[in-house]
């Protein structure tokens, strides 16, 4: 079976994973009259709670299959660690912090609020987050991914700083709205991210499995074109060179001996 008939449509349904998890996060936060963190949505007294943890399986489970799916692909970052393993601790971390929410309010774990809940959940997810990020800047030195690369440097730059800022406004616990907002607009485009590179490596895939099906018949041709020619019929041997007294003559060399065994009979 060709590789590109499998992988082409596990980046599919990867993506369309993905998708369908950005959708309900989105979903999720319209729905809410305040604007709060994602991780917070997701928190018991929330009503999105529910929804933010289907989210969080099926972002999970589509980066499983982008990952299972892109495991062929090497960078020139980091390049004994493929970026599908870090697509897949990024996973395993959406997974776990789906499962394991934070508490009501989404506090830090640190000082008199802290919980071990807190604590495994904001652990899960910014180890999730740091990873994918990860395997974004990989991808974007894949050379011989070009669309890849230049698409994960886009969104590499875009979500740093993004990210970056609604960080800092969340560690200082100002402008919280700002933050919150800045957060969800990096998770989007992380994900948005995500659900792209899987369509574009699975059109990739599909298009070398069907120029590779298209060379299979013209190795017939060049087969055919080794084989040696068939030999001919054989040559008649003189009478004259069957007698036992005949000189041997190297094979394309003037037959001497002959030529004067006719001029004396003449």
């Amino acid at each position: 079976m060709q590789r590109g008939r499998v992988e082409g449509p596990l980046l599919i349904a990867g993506s369309v994973l993905v998708l369908a998890g950005l959708a309900l996060l989105l979903g999720a936060r319209l729905s809410l009259t305040r604007w709060v963190y994602v991780s917070e949505m997701g928190a018991p007294d929330m009503p999105t709670a529910g929804v933010v943890q289907a989210a969080l399986l099926l972002v999970a489970a589509g980066g499983t299959a982008v990952a299972i799916g892109a495991r062929a692909v090497r960078t020139r970052l980091l390049p004994a660690l493929p970026p599908a393993l870090a697509l897949l601790l990024a996973s395993a971390c959406f997974a776990l912090a789906s499962q394991v929410t934070c508490t009501a309010g989404c506090p830090l774990p640190v000082g008199p609020s802290f919980s071990w809940q807190d604590l495994i959940h904001t652990s899960a997810a910014v180890l999730g987050f740091a990873s994918a990020c990860v395997a974004m800047l990989q991808l974007a030195t894949a050379r011989e991914r070009p669309a890849v690369a230049r698409l994960s440097l886009i969104a590499g730059i875009a979500v740093a700083v993004v990210a970056g800022a609604g960080a800092i406004l969340s560690l200082l616990r100002v402008w919280m709205r700002l933050g919150g907002t800045l957060e969800f607009v990096a998770t989007g485009i992380a994900l948005l991210w995500l659900a792209i590179v899987g369509a574009v490596l699975a059109r990739e895939e599909l298009s070398s499995a069907r120029a590779s099906r298209g060379r299979v018949p013209a190795a017939a041709p060049s087969a055919a074109a080794g084989r040696r020619p068939a030999a001919g019929p054989a040559r008649a041997v003189p009478p004259e060179d069957l007698s036992p007294t005949a000189p041997r003559r190297r094979p394309g060399a003037p037959d001497r001996a002959r030529r004067r065994s006719r001029a004396s009979a003449r």
